[in-house]
Formats: structure tokens, sequence, C-alpha cells
């Protein structure tokens, strides 16, 4: 396959970028061209043969409007979308240069397999643009600026599938046209909206069983109210609810996976709906600086899932084909798996910590973190609990965070030729948290996954020590994300032979 020195050196250079403390998390953030990010070299015309455009163009690209839609990279369901609609356009752009593989939306006549990287970073660079300008309209210059960097004429329009310019075209207007209107309301027509359209909107009338204001069903989720900056708050809407009756890639129906009902958070159990609001407190009360970083680095699924599959495909020598391919099936999965895990979301919409915390103790003072520079503190009033990560915009059970970790971690044991192994260390530097920035950690932290298994895992505890689930939402996601990984596995397989 197309391994080389320079495209391992390449992405050695990004590996620069990926194993950096959390602190440059900020940096990042200061879109749209992360221009105090030490990012990798980009392709240019003179390195198409040997380097990654993916890798060193695309993705820093891309990411500039992933956090000009999801700041935090943590709206998981729209950050899912766009990445594996991006990856997608790259997997089918490349398929005619693979000896047996089809694209998922697009069958285009086999070619010659290439000597070097350029007809296929020509090839995933057009489709790129294709898709990003279908995505991120508003920014089209900057995906012509892109395409330009690397001596592309963005004005090519050809369609021509003998040539890699008029491959990526097609297979990335495919890709669009395919997903356009899959049930995710990309195009914010759903539900008859012909006018003031609004991308992404819920079209399923889904309304909280409580207010932000008064909690009545105290098994039910209850919106937060979150601080936008200082006199500003907003009340929470459940982000993307339709996500539930999109079209998923490797299976039928979402209805073919379900959770365990959560009775802890059932208030009807009220020793065990007690006992599980003790253990929030606890593990709040005890928080050591490894799992807050921990946390933190869990919640940035672009930091964690996305550059982990990076470092895994260059310590494990894949070829920019293989990575291709990896990488479209790492979130083809993680896409299916959010599918499945929000219908059960709705199902059991299910209560959050921070809700049933006040709901128990109301105004008496518990033990727990007292917020940021606070430590743990012992005369709290459990109406002003608040967890160490924000909470998230959607019901409690099942966690979604463990269930992507599952689906990834289960691809990649599935997909790179060492299994499990990882061997993955991300600094996290002293006072480098964003947290608790300039705090914490008090000194210099290597969090190690040696494994995938332990990536997994410590990503599942993490939505535990940050506050925002109960212990059994963490197994519960973890159970789904694995089984669809193997579905989406299956179905990977299933186009790669040219089915």
């Amino acid at each position: 396959m197309l391994i080389n020195k320079t495209y391992k050196r390449a992405l050695r250079s990004v590996l620069g970028v990926l194993l950096v403390s959390v602190s440059w998390q900020t940096q990042a953030l200061t879109c749209p061209q992360l221009t105090n990010v030490p990012l990798p070299p980009k392709c240019s015309s003179m390195d198409l043969e040997s380097c990654n455009a993916a890798v060193q163009n695309i993705i820093p690209a891309a990411a500039c409007a992933i956090f000009e839609v999801s700041p935090a990279a943590n709206d998981a369901t729209l950050v899912l979308r766009f990445t594996t609609l991006i990856t997608n356009s790259w997997y089918d752009a490349t398929a005619p240069f693979h000896p047996t593989a089809k694209g998922v939306y697009s069958d285009i006549a086999r070619l010659p397999e290439p000597e070097d990287n350029r007809e296929l970073n020509v090839a995933l660079s057009y489709a790129s643009h294709k898709v990003l300008s279908g995505l991120f309209p508003h920014l089209t210059p900057e995906w012509d600026s892109m395409l330009a960097e690397m001596g592309l004429d963005p004005h090519d329009l050809s369609e021509d599938t003998t040539t890699p310019i008029g491959i990526g075209n097609y297979a990335g207007r495919k890709v669009l046209e395919g997903r356009a209107n899959d049930g995710m309301n990309q195009l914010g027509n759903e539900g008859g909206q012909l006018y003031h359209r609004l991308p992404y909107a819920d079209y399923t009338d889904f309304k909280p069983a409580n207010t932000a204001y008064k909690l009545r069903f105290p098994s039910k989720w209850q919106p937060a109210i979150l601080m936008e900056r200082p006199g500003v708050y907003r009340v929470q809407q459940f982000v993307t609810p339709q996500i539930a009756l999109t079209r998923p890639y490797s299976y039928e129906s979402p209805d073919e996976f379900t959770s365990p009902v959560p009775l802890k958070s059932k208030i009807w159990n009220y020793p065990s709906y007690v006992a599980q609001v003790n253990d929030v407190l606890n593990t709040s009360a005890n928080l050591t600086d490894e799992q807050k970083m921990k946390a933190e680095l869990f919640d940035m699924k672009i930091f964690s899932l996305g550059f982990a599959a990076v470092f895994a495909s260059e310590s494990q020598g894949l070829s920019l084909m293989d990575f291709i391919h990896y990488d479209f099936l790492t979130n083809m999965a993680a896409f299916d798996t959010a599918i499945a895990i929000w219908k059960e979301k709705r199902r059991h919409n299910s209560v959050r910590p921070f809700s049933a915390v006040r709901f128990i103790y109301k105004d008496e003072p518990v033990t727990a973190w007292g917020g940021v520079g606070k430590g743990t503190v012992n005369d709290l009033p459990a109406s002003q609990w608040t967890s160490y990560l924000p909470v998230a915009d959607h019901p409690e059970y099942p966690s979604a965070s463990a269930s992507f970790c599952a689906a990834h971690a289960e691809t990649s044991r599935l997909f790179l030729p060492e299994g499990d192994v990882l061997g993955y260390t991300v600094p996290a530097l002293a006072g480098s948290s964003q947290i608790e920035p300039g705090i914490t950690p008090q000194n210099d932290l290597y969090l190690y996954f040696p494994t995938w298994t332990s990536f997994e895992e410590d990503c599942g505890n993490s939505r535990v020590w940050g506050g925002v689930h109960f212990e059994p939402s963490v197994p519960a996601g973890q159970a789904i994300g694995r089984e669809i990984a193997n579905r989406a596995y299956q179905f990977y397989l299933s186009k790669v032979a040219g089915q």
C-alpha cells in the first residue's frame, strides 16, 4: 500500500500538535485560521505525492467551521454529522483507486491503483470542497483557499470520472445529495418548513416533562439554565432530538438497540435514587487532578477521539488509503451509534445529576467541589451544586460519550493491525485546565492510554467524574456503542468488497 517515509514524517508532525497539553484547546478556538496552533505543514502542489491532505489541510480547515457551530466541539450529534459526511466523501472519492472498494453513494469505474498519494489527495480534496461547501456555504471562500493552497483550481467543476478532480467533485456531490434529506433536517425543510428555514432544528415537537424552573417529575430530564455571558442566560433545548429518526448507514432501524430501564433514577425507587445522588456527591468531593483533566479531554470529541485515531494510524503504519478507510469507519460507527442513543435518550428522558442532587438535599449543606479554585467545600448548599463539566443539552441516559468512545474503540480493535494496542499519551501541563485555568493540574500530568480498552473505560468513567452522568449510564451506552461498531464494521467490509 502507499506507505512512505515522507507520509510518516508528515503524520509525526501532526502528532506534535496532538501530544500537547489541553491548554492548546483555547488557542484552537481562535478560528477561523487556527493561527496560534502549531499545525503540521500543509500539503502544497510540490508534495501531493507524499503528504496526507486529509490530515494536513482538510481537518484543520474543517475544524474552524465545526468550532463555529460547536465552540467546545462537544455537541456530538452535530460534530459527528460533519465529520461523517467529510470522511464519507474521502472514502467514496478514493474507492475507484482501490482494487475492490465501492463508494457508499457513488459507483465509479475502477482506475489503476496509484503509485503514490497524488491522485488520492486530489480526489479527496475536491470531494471535501464539495461537502464542506454544502455544509457551510457561507465559508465557501475558505474552502476555495483550501484547494488553492495545494495548487488546485477551486473553480474546476468537472465531473469527469476518469480524472481525480472529476471523481472528487462527483463523489462529494453524491454524498451531499445522499444525506441531504436523511432525517437530520440539514436543510431546515422538515415538517413542511417552506420559509425561514432553521437547519438541524427539531421537527418532532419534543417537550420536556419539567421546566428549567420546577422539577415536577424527579425521574425526568430537566433543562438547565446556562450562562452564555454575564447577565445573559439561556434555557437548554434538547439538541437535535430528530437524529433518532435519521437514516443510519449500517442497520435498518434504531429500534434494534435498547438499554435497560435506569431503575436507580426512578423516584419510586427512593433508596436507590438517594444512594445514586450520594455517589455523585462523593465523586465530586474527591475529584483528582487526573480525573478532572481526563474529563475535560473526553468532553472535547475532536481532541480525544479524532486525535487518538490519527495517532493510531501513524503509530501502526497505515497508508493514506488505509487511514481514509479507518477514519470513515470510526466516524460512521459513532454517527450510527448517536442515532440509537438519541432514540433511547428520548425514550427514557432521564434526570441529570444536578437536578437530582438539588431535589434530594435542597438547601442543605453538602460536601462537594465548590467551583473554580475552591476545591472541596463542606458547606455548599445543595441547591447550588454544579457538575465539574458543563451539563449537556439532552437527557442523561444512556451516556452518549461512553457510547461513542466504545464504538470508536471497538472499530479500532477490529480494523487496526495491532488490535487493542494504543499506547497514546496526552500531556496535561500544569495549569492547563479549561475549567480551572492556572490552577489545575497543580503539576504536569501525562494521561496515558495503553490500550483502546483503557481509553474506552476512562472515557466512560470521565462522565461520572465530571458529574454529568450517573454510573449506570456508562455501561448502557457502551453496550450499544460496541454492538453498532460491529454492524458498522460489517457494512464497511461489504463496501470494500464492492457490494
